[in-house]
């Protein structure tokens, strides 16, 4: 019952917690961890962003926004719901994951910026990640969980010590385990103070560039950038320029600016989210990453289903054997 996880952002540790909730003995290997990893740059607001097949992301999204909701009503987490505003410049139906929020509406004329015909006003968990992450191990080791900083350029180092290990490592498992279909999606974001109201604003249809202005505690957050393929971690001044000029669109006329700093993430790009278990003999990998922009967003509803597809993997290969080859021994699409 002993399970190692790979990766100390997001998805590792809401999968460490679910295990460890689960009867299991969990060892998390990581890198980096908090205030270092990639789950520490998200903007981290409840909103499916790039992250795919469909179907699936409204199931595992529907769920998170479940758990962050409760989350949002203890203290200590970092997590609260608060209204916002999704401008579009054109009429349009309800978006796709509709069905996963509580509170939805359409925005009346007088709610609407100057150039837009449409907008959406709904409810949604903002999670100020520097207190959430915290968060998160400090349930995880209270839970048992023990946590162990060292790279690991293999499964078979994993697998040396544990038959079953649970691979959330994001683009890390491009050389992990060889998934050349992972591919970077920068992102770049400014920090600025607080701008006193506390409502978030979201603008994708900026053809020059993906907008949004989200108030997280005693900073709010302005972008954005997704330049796939790129991986440079470095901030560009032009790009925070132009970032800041989109966000001041959004905000009432005047509006003072003063920036904190300014952060730079990669993004885990793949054509679907891999939240599945392959079977290497006797041995066993969960992988969940590939989260796209979302990996706060579907943390908690890939965590649960991953950790009933290990059990289930397990119980087969108890009843089974080993065998010689690998095989995908579940999905969660049934496959």
């Amino acid at each position: 019952m002993r399970v190692i996880v790979l990766g100390g952002g997001v998805s590792g540790l809401s999968c460490g917690v679910r295990l460890l909730e689960a009867g299991y003995l969990v060892d998390l290997w990581a890198r980096e961890l908090s205030p270092n990893t990639t789950s520490d740059v998200a903007a981290a607001i409840w909103y499916p962003y790039r992250a795919f097949p469909q179907e699936r992301v409204t199931r595992w999204g529907a769920r998170t926004f479940e758990v962050l909701s409760e989350l949002a009503r203890q203290p200590g987490t970092g997590v609260r719901c608060i209204p916002g505003l999704e401008l579009r410049r054109e009429p349009a139906a309800d978006p796709w994951w509709r069905p996963c929020v509580s509170r939805f509406r359409h925005a009346t004329p007088e709610e609407l910026r100057p150039g837009y015909a449409d907008g959406f006003v709904f409810e949604v968990p903002v999670i100020d990640m520097s207190r959430y992450l915290p968060y998160l191990m400090e349930r995880f080791r209270g839970l048992g969980g023990r946590v162990v900083q060292r790279e690991v350029r293999s499964l078979e180092e994993a697998w040396a010590e544990s038959d079953q290990v649970v691979n959330c490592t994001g683009l890390g498992s491009r050389s992990l385990v060889g998934d050349t279909s992972l591919v970077p999606i920068r992102g770049q974001v400014v920090r600025v103070a607080p701008l006193g109201e506390p409502r978030f604003l979201l603008d994708e249809d900026e053809t020059r560039g993906m907008t949004y202005v989200i108030p997280r505690g005693e900073e709010c957050i302005l972008g954005g950038t997704a330049e796939e393929g790129r991986a440079s971690l470095e901030p560009e001044p032009a790009q925070a320029e132009a970032i800041l000029e989109r966000a001041a669109r959004l905000l009432p006329t005047g509006t003072r600016l003063h920036v904190l700093g300014h952060r730079v993430g990669l993004r885990p790009g793949r054509p679907s989210v891999r939240l599945e278990v392959e079977r290497h003999g006797g041995r066993l990998v969960l992988h969940d990453y590939g989260h796209g922009g979302s990996g706060v967003t579907l943390s908690w509803g890939c965590a649960e289903e991953g950790v009933s597809l290990l059990e289930r993997a397990r119980q087969e290969t108890a009843h089974v054997g080993p065998v010689a080859n690998p095989s995908i021994t579940g999905s969660s699409d049934g496959t």
